[in-house]
């Protein structure tokens, strides 16, 4: 038996298809001959693929078709292709070199960006192999055909990938590498796949049949003679679009957006708002500053089908290790505990400054009821300075993400300086075991239900009910439904996710009572490991 992160819930048993392994390295020679042509080459390539993802998405919905769009736009990216372009007739790169070069430097910058952005390297990855196997005139790596439903079994997947797959065919899915909180993890919940990631020795397992266990992370081989088992919830989620327990308890069920099209599909799947708008869209292919007017239309066009309800905008998220140029930031030897997030604002204020008047403009213009926060605040006092700017351009509700456990420590006297906090519980894990939410090797430790990281929770919820004030989550352990019910026995006031979790979540909310939340939690705070707790908790709800 193996084990790995349990991230899409359910049981599943049959025989094995593993998908092939990603086109290798393309050769450096021989250089064209006619480097010019070879350039123009790239164009149509890149064009050919960006219209295929574009068909699969307008088969799909939701989530599924979001992502496919958001890797189309990837693989028509103009900065990607004069890139390529440049390295063929420069440097005489094939073509099919120069776009798999162009496509890892763009891999490394948002590798380099860290947290969500860093989720995002599979993507260009596949639209890397994707364009170089055009080039090649050979077919691109993918999942083969199913004949018989079957279990998935790979290194990792693409989101083109897992956004295709047929839930009829496609059993559950098993990979060695990715996360919690990657496209895999969050697509597999959006079309009921069961699913475990981060399964280290999994590519080495010789087995013709599994059986895979996404409620407990448990893979092991089966025999392919016992047939076909399922066990997964059927049918979307039955709610009212109203986030309460059932005794009336309120706990908002918001959406987590970084694009118009997010907004989109978390205001289609019935988000009662918003819980953490991520900016970072409108920077990072800037070479300059976007000016407070290109912000301001950027942002009113993603507050829009949020009017007249709450949005959580985050201000940048942005430092030393994420190169955005007009930043100038300094090497760091270890960016990820350098200058980021508001500790860029120190130093550049009129940075902030700059943004906060375009939110506050961008709330006129669409009518949302916006609030703000900051992202990587450390103690009281960084959340009082956030908090006087953001007054000061105008903007009555003021806030900060806890990712670092020094806040949460501290979140009483967080509050006493903010009127909300919110609970980046990706980073807060990250920060907690030491533990990069980008490698697989440790993505156990990332588990939300780690006992290690609900405790640091309990103590922020703790908080929120002594000052009054709210306590939301917005990192991916909010679109777990069974968790979810923990999260509000903890004291959490709001959960935030991605589209495709929304219904579910708000629907097993409305299951339970606040005092069975409560006594869930408290069970689930005396376990061990991540796999006691899940066990605790699907026991007490079954």
């Amino acid at each position: 038996m193996l084990t790995g992160v349990a991230v899409s819930p359910g049981r599943a048993r049959g025989p094995v298809v593993r998908v092939a392994e990603p086109l290798g390295e393309p050769a450096s020679t021989p250089q064209p001959t006619d480097p010019q042509a070879e350039a123009a080459r790239i164009g149509p390539a890149t064009r050919v693929v960006a219209e295929r993802l574009e068909a699969l998405s307008a088969s799909a919905s939701g989530e599924a078709a979001t992502i496919l769009l958001t890797t189309a736009a990837m693989a028509g990216d103009p900065a990607l292709l004069s890139e390529a372009e440049r390295l063929v007739v420069a440097e005489g790169l094939p073509a099919a070199r120069a776009v798999y070069e162009s496509a890892n430097g763009f891999a490394k910058t948002l590798a380099a960006a860290g947290g969500y952005m860093a989720e995002r390297v599979r993507d260009i990855e596949d639209v890397r192999d994707r364009v170089v196997a055009e080039l090649l005139g050979v077919e691109p790596p993918g999942v083969p055909e199913l004949t018989t439903p079957s279990v998935l079994v790979a290194r990792d997947l693409a989101p083109a990938d897992t956004a295709g797959l047929d839930p009829a065919k496609v059993l559950a899915l098993v990979t060695e590498e990715g996360g919690p909180t990657s496209h895999t993890a969050i697509l597999a919940r959006a079309l009921g796949i069961p699913a475990v990631v981060a399964v280290r020795g999994l590519l080495a397992l010789d087995a013709d049949a599994l059986l895979v266990d996404g409620d407990t992370g448990e893979v092991e081989a089966a025999d392919a003679s016992e047939g076909v088992l399922t066990a997964v919830a059927s049918g979307p989620a039955e709610w009212d679009g109203t986030g309460t327990t059932s005794d009336g308890h309120r706990v908002k069920v918001l959406g987590n957006v970084g694009s118009p099209a997010d907004a989109r599909a978390a205001a289609d799947a019935g988000a009662e708002g918003v819980g953490l708008f991520r900016t970072e869209f409108c920077y990072l292919d800037a070479a300059d500053e976007p000016s407070v007017a290109e912000q301001r239309a950027a942002y009113a066009a993603v507050l829009a089908p949020f009017a007249g309800k709450p949005v959580i905008v985050r201000t940048l998220d942005a430092g030393a290790d994420k190169p955005l140029a007009f930043l100038s930031p300094e090497a760091e030897p270890n960016p990820a505990l350098g200058v980021r997030g508001l500790r860029v604002a120190f130093d550049r204020p009129e940075v902030l400054d700059r943004q906060l008047e375009a939110i506050a403009g961008a709330a006129q213009d669409s009518g949302a009821e916006v609030s703000v926060m900051a992202p990587m605040v450390a103690t009281a006092a960084e959340a009082a300075w956030f908090a006087e700017r953001v007054r000061a351009a105008g903007i009555e509700r003021a806030g900060v993400m806890i990712e670092i456990p020094a806040a949460a420590l501290s979140a009483r006297e967080v509050l006493d300086a903010v009127d909300f906090v919110s609970v980046g519980t990706n980073d807060l894990a990250q920060y907690t075991f030491a533990a990069d939410r980008q490698l697989g090797a440790v993505a156990k430790l990332n588990d939300p239900w780690q006992p290690a990281l609900l405790r640091l929770i309990k103590l922020i919820g703790d908080a929120a009910r002594a000052t009054g004030k709210p306590a939301g989550i917005c990192g991916e352990a909010a679109a777990d439904p069974l968790l979810a019910r923990v999260l509000t026995g903890l004291g959490v006031t709001s959960l935030s996710m991605n589209a495709p979790a929304v219904r579910a979540v708000g629907a097993s909310l409305a299951e339970v009572t606040l005092a069975q939340c409560e006594a869930l939690a408290e069970a689930v705070l005396a376990t061990a490991d991540s796999a006691e707790a899940r066990r605790t908790a699907r026991d007490a709800g079954a």
